[in-house]
């Protein structure tokens, strides 16, 4: 059987309706254009990301059902508050971006991650134009883990984290989902939910449930603090 995946027009940044997108594989939905920071914002706005390995094309996906977190519904385990007050951590955001983008392509090894240096560079002109954004988890001053993503309104759409400490990544999205909400932030995009994110008390939302609420909140204008680079407490 043919499958038919349409592919970008270069000369638009327009999409195709993420409800066309593929039962198999889950939402992909296009291929080509380039990672311009226009492009990734419209891709964004419409519920719909890039991944792709190194020599394949730009491919785009929008799948259902959608992993999320409820920011204000976070509730870390005991196991987890007791190792935290044990352990010499160091909670910031927006301290170190770039190396938390470029650190989570190199933790997981050039033949399993996704990130390319394509990816990485496009993340990191995100960020110095206030629009992608990092939290840091640090050790003796050693960055230890995090995990960055896209500001959309009051939804925050996560794209990586890595952890090179015992629970660092579970910490880094503790404290961000403490945080976040206390500055008017409701939804945590997830993308593909995973075992490691279940674990983590992440959710599932239908693709129609999760656009309809991404479109009513990728305008929402949070304090400009809420991304001000800080140390984040509880």
């Amino acid at each position: 059987m043919t499958i038919y995946i349409p592919e970008i027009d270069p000369s638009s940044l327009q999409f195709p309706d993420p409800s066309t997108a593929l039962a198999d594989p889950n939402g992909l939905l296009a291929f080509g254009g380039d990672l311009s920071p226009q492009r990734l914002r419209q891709a964004y706005r419409h519920g719909i990301f890039p991944w792709y390995s190194q020599g394949e094309p730009i491919l785009w996906w929008s799948p259902t059902p959608r992993g999320i977190f409820i920011p204000q519904q976070f509730t870390p385990s005991k196991s987890l508050r007791k190792f935290m007050r044990k352990v010499s951590y160091t909670v910031t955001i927006n301290h170190a971006c770039h190396a938390v983008i470029r650190q989570c392509a190199e933790s997981r090894g050039p033949e399993h991650t996704w990130i390319t240096e394509e990816m990485i560079n496009a993340y990191q002109k995100l960020h110095d134009i206030g629009e992608c954004h990092s939290v840091e988890v640090w050790q003796d001053q050693q960055l230890v883990g995090g995990f960055y993503g896209i500001s959309m309104g009051s939804v925050f759409c996560g794209e990586s984290m890595f952890s090179l400490a015992d629970n660092a990544s579970k910490i880094a999205l503790w404290y961000f989902c403490y945080h976040y909400s206390n500055h008017g932030g409701t939804l945590i995009d997830c993308q593909m939910m995973n075992p490691h994110l279940a674990s983590l008390g992440a959710s599932e939302l239908d693709r129609p449930t999760f656009l309809t609420q991404l479109h009513q909140q990728r305008d929402s204008v949070l304090p400009a603090e809420c991304y001000h680079p800080q140390t984040l407490v509880l």
